[in-house]
Parts: structure tokens; C-alpha cells; sequence
């Protein structure tokens, strides 16, 4: 293992994922896949739309003072633009807009590559995640119940509608 890996973050990471794909595979997809397809993805969207919390990233005493300021900018405005997509697609599938799911296909893609470029980095390129200082939840906890819930967007956004009824 290299020098700076850091255990107990991982097992944090790795435990959030567990968790939540336990949590999501008992419990939430059971009632997704009884719900009508839009009211399905809009239940989905309204979890990403907290994301506005990412913006912390940018605040100096909830992140250590050494986080680097291009980490705290590219996660802050992803999660924010992830945020507004996701009201827009709620908002869309609520009124039933004829774009309703280009909107929705649009939310998931960024929010995930969004997701996955800052663990990335942050895997990479941060040394220490306690530079992350309070925000040391969001991608132990926060992050890994947003993904699963991408997923779970993604597998429906897949699946050809049979009934239009249903929609």
C-alpha cells in the first residue's frame, strides 16, 4: 500500500457504498418499480437536490485552509449545477414536459460524471481527505447514496416504457 493511503477512509467510502446499495436494493427499488416512470425518476431527483451543500467545499473552516481552492471550486460548482438540474427535472416530470426525459438523462450524466471526477481527484490528487474537515461526509455518506441513486435513474431512464399509462 502506498505511504498516504488511508485506511479508514476507504473502509468509510467502501462502507457507504455497501449501505446504501443494500439499503436501495431492499427498500427503495421495490416501491421505484411499482411507481410510474416519471414520479419514479422525480423521487430520484429530489435526493441530488441538496447538492447545493457541496458549495461548502469553497468555505474556509468547513474545509482545512490547505484544501486546495481549484478542488473546493470544481466540486462546489458541480454539485450546484447537479443541484439546478435536478430541480429542472423535477419540475419537468412534474409538469410533464414533452423534454421532461432528455432533462433527466442531461441531470444524471453530469451528476455522475460530477461525482466521479471529484472522487477521482480526490483520490489522486488530495493527500489527506481530512483536508476536507467537516465536509468528511459527503463522500463517505452523502456521495455514495447520490451514485446508487444515478444508478438506479440510469436503469430506469433504460428501460423501454410499456404501458404510457404508467409514465
Amino acid at each position: 500500500m502506498p505511504p498516504d493511503f488511508n485506511f479508514p477512509f476507504v473502509l468509510s467510502v467502501l462502507g457507504g457504498f455497501v449501505a446504501s446499495t443494500v439499503m436501495a436494493r431492499l427498500y427503495v427499488w421495490p416501491v421505484l418499480r411499482s411507481m410510474p416512470r416519471y414520479d419514479a425518476l422525480r423521487v430520484l431527483a429530489a435526493v441530488s437536490a441538496f447538492r447545493f451543500e457541496g458549495m461548502n467545499f469553497m468555505v474556509v473552516g468547513f474545509v482545512s485552509p490547505q484544501l486546495p481552492s481549484w478542488f473546493g471550486s470544481q466540486v462546489g460548482w458541480g454539485d450546484f449545477a447537479a443541484a439546478v438540474l435536478a430541480l429542472l427535472s423535477m419540475a419537468a416530470l412534474t409538469w410533464r414536459w414533452t423534454f421532461a426525459l432528455p432533462i433527466v438523462w442531461i441531470f444524471n450524466l453530469e451528476g455522475t460524471a460530477d461525482l466521479l471526477n471529484a472522487y477521482f481527484n480526490g483520490v489522486t490528487r488530495i493527500p489527506d481527505p481530512g483536508l476536507f474537515g467537516a465536509g468528511i461526509y459527503i463522500p463517505t455518506l452523502y456521495v455514495p447514496i447520490l451514485l446508487v441513486s444515478h444508478t438506479l435513474a440510469f436503469i430506469i431512464l433504460s428501460r423501454a416504457q410499456l404501458d404510457p399509462k404508467k409514465s
